[in-house]
């Protein structure tokens, strides 16, 4: 049965009290980091052992950076492949065929995350030596997210179009084998809402943040 208008409004109430603007805005400003700023532009870079990968993350968030709305799941995850050994170029590294997104939900209400557009394309564009961390992008994103039982529905892009064109920063530390989408740096935006009792607005900035375990751990570096 739907919720009725009031249980719409109290869970956005709820949304918001969970996560606050300025909270996130918090959360990208403790994301920078010296290491971030040393961090040279890389053209060419090795990766070891390349081929097949999986990634599975714990807690996934979904924001409206505007309203400070906030949608979890409870994990993510992802497979796909990376280009294997020396001098590759940073477009198109590797390709993320699958992106699943189990257990989510918008306050009390079950929600559902689904990922659009696939293949997503992981790009790489800088390495600090200093720290072995690579960062870029995954582009090629678009998200669907609904609330079936609040009738919620919108979808995350970097325009309104229907073409898959979002794009996320990330971070890869060979180190750790872990890899991190970033709250800042990217473009994604909420589009196609509809009935969600401004819980999210279209063209509200939207973020995506994730910590994924890759497997079997890649050695990445640039000369």
């Amino acid at each position: 049965m739907r919720t009725s208008v009031g249980a719409v409004v109290l869970a956005a109430a709820t949304l918001v009290a969970v996560a606050p603007a300025a909270a996130l805005a918090g959360t990208a400003v403790r994301a920078a980091s010296p290491s971030a700023v040393s961090a040279a532009t890389a053209t060419t870079w090795t990766v070891s052992p390349g081929g097949k990968i999986t990634a599975a993350a714990g807690k996934t968030t979904l924001a409206d950076t505007r309203t400070g709305a906030m949608m979890t799941c409870r994990s993510a995850r992802m497979a796909g492949t990376l280009k294997a050994g020396g001098g590759l170029p940073g477009s198109g590294i590797g390709s993320l065929a699958t992106s699943v997104y189990p257990q989510c939900s918008a306050g009390p209400f079950p929600a559902t995350v689904t990922a659009r557009g696939l293949p997503w394309r992981l790009n790489l564009t800088s390495y600090d030596r200093s720290t072995g961390v690579a960062r870029g992008t995954i582009s090629h994103l678009l998200i669907a997210f609904g609330s079936p039982e609040i009738s919620c529905s919108a979808v995350l892009n970097a325009t309104s179009g229907t073409a898959p064109d979002g794009v996320v920063a990330v971070s890869y530390t060979s180190g750790t084998g872990v890899l991190k989408i970033l709250p800042t740096g990217g473009d994604l935006h909420w589009y196609r809402v509809h009935q969600c009792a401004g819980i999210i607005n279209n063209g509200d900035a939207a973020t995506l943040t994730a910590s994924y375990t890759i497997s079997p751990r890649q050695v990445i570096t640039s000369p």
